[in-house]
């Protein structure tokens, strides 16, 4: 939590706190008088002192991807389970996921050298994303790994149908995926504002699937129980689930991260078992309880890359949503240097005038991009939401928030609003943490 400055053994209230929140690739810095700060919700404090202080090294990471494939979960060794196979894929994460896939794959490689380099091909998972460039494919995965095995984005024009979840959602996987006799699928773990957690068999549904296939799943976001840190009860992970079941998945590699992208914690194994021994430990660290709402939350998704565009920025909004009183008001930092990231996404944002008539629609016809412009309607009929990026202003107004290019003018103008004893939560990485008020 935020800390205090002290003169002579007695608080000084009055003396202002210096926050610096991530944004794009540099920082912002927000400026709080100490007697309005309720607290810096930064990730690891959940899990005390020693979760907070941990910044692993790089041979600490190295340490704990090979101890997490020498351990799998519920599952043989992958050495093990890829003996008399003639073919892998593995799945990794999109350039809008914090993902560190370069660190671990070369580790994933060498349990994979029965089947041999030019046998394995890597699936970037976009989902319903844009595809990536040359250079961007590069860089996810390292020079050296680039130049080892063949590397693809999910394309849409080559997904297969296999069938469909007890549900209805219809299963188009991207034929590669299918066609491997090894199936791997990595990713990180993280709260996500409707599938309860990133990680697991989200790299196959939505990750390598096509959008027939992503749309009605997206579409049980609407359930009351399809909110982050929700497994049991949530629909749209148990079909996340159930279709990664239905396609196969030989065995995962998740990661857990620090605000800096450097690997905290691994796991490795059985699709669901390691899973849930990913989210108990991501718990651990990361769902933090405040003692009262909030009147003000500042918060950064946690810059680049979850700050792109607004499509992925607005996911730290519904973190962040459970510590804001009523008709509070929430202050997001985010560069969104791409815009939108969706163009249906920014044609439901930019017609936001009655935010009511967003949530009725997307009730009547559900529509992929703009269940997410769905999620901010909702939240804006409850709060006041500010936006310091790098949109024009009448922009910015026409999604229903008000601009600003400065945080401290931001939070000066949400003192304005609920008056000068506003309390102000600060969360720089808010797409990492759960806050949640008593």
């Amino acid at each position: 939590m935020g800390s205090r400055t002290t003169n002579g053994g007695r608080t000084a209230d009055k003396d202002p706190v210096c926050v610096t929140l991530p944004c794009g690739e540099g920082e912002l810095c927000l400026t709080v008088p100490a007697a309005n700060l309720l607290g810096v919700i930064r990730p690891g404090e959940a899990g005390g002192d020693a979760g907070a202080a941990r910044r692993p090294r790089a041979e600490d990471e190295q340490q704990e991807i090979a101890g997490a494939l020498a351990r799998p979960v519920g599952s043989a060794r992958l050495r093990e389970l890829a003996a008399g196979k003639s073919s892998a894929a593995i799945v990794i994460s999109d350039v809008t996921r914090p993902c560190p896939s370069h660190k671990f794959l070369p580790a994933l490689l060498d349990e994979l050298q029965s089947i041999g380099d030019e046998n394995v091909t890597l699936l970037c998972a976009l989902g319903s994303h844009r595809k990536h460039t040359d250079e961007e494919r590069r860089h996810l995965v390292g020079d050296t790994v680039f130049q080892r095995v063949r590397v693809l984005d999910l394309d849409n024009e080559e997904c297969v149908s296999i069938g469909a979840t007890s549900a209805g959602t219809p299963l188009e996987v991207f034929h590669p995926y299918l066609d491997a006799e090894l199936r791997v699928c990595t990713g990180n773990i993280e709260y996500h504002y409707f599938a309860g957690y990133s990680g697991g068999a989200k790299a196959v549904m939505p990750g390598i699937c096509s959008r027939a296939a992503i749309q009605p799943n997206h579409s049980r976001m609407l359930h009351p129980m399809a909110r982050a840190g929700i497994l049991e009860g949530n629909p749209v992970r148990d079909d996340i689930d159930e279709g990664g079941g239905i396609v196969g998945i030989d065995f995962i590699f998740n990661v857990i991260l620090d605000e800096k992208k450097r690997i905290l914690s691994a796991v490795a194994g059985h699709y669901l078992e390691a899973h849930r021994e990913g989210v108990r430990r991501f718990d651990a660290l990361f769902d933090i309880t405040i003692p009262k709402a909030a009147d003000v939350v500042v918060a950064s998704p946690g810059g680049h890359p979850k700050d792109l565009n607004l499509y992925q920025a607005q996911k730290t909004l519904d973190n962040v949503r459970p510590a804001l009183r009523p008709g509070g008001t929430i202050i997001l930092a985010a560069r969104c240097g791409e815009g939108f990231g969706s163009e249906v996404f920014e044609s439901w944002m930019l017609d936001m005038s009655e935010p009511r008539l967003l949530i009725e629609r997307i009730q009547q016809e559900f529509v992929l991009g703009g269940h997410k412009a769905a999620a901010i309607a909702d939240l804006l009929l409850a709060s006041r939401v500010c936006l310091v990026s790098s949109f024009p202003d009448d922009v910015v107004r026409r999604m229903g928030m008000h601009p600003f290019r400065d945080l401290d003018v931001a939070l000066a103008d949400a003192f304005a609003h609920h008056g000068a004893e506003a309390k102000v939560l600060v969360v720089p990485y808010g797409n990492r943490v759960r806050a949640l008020a008593r």
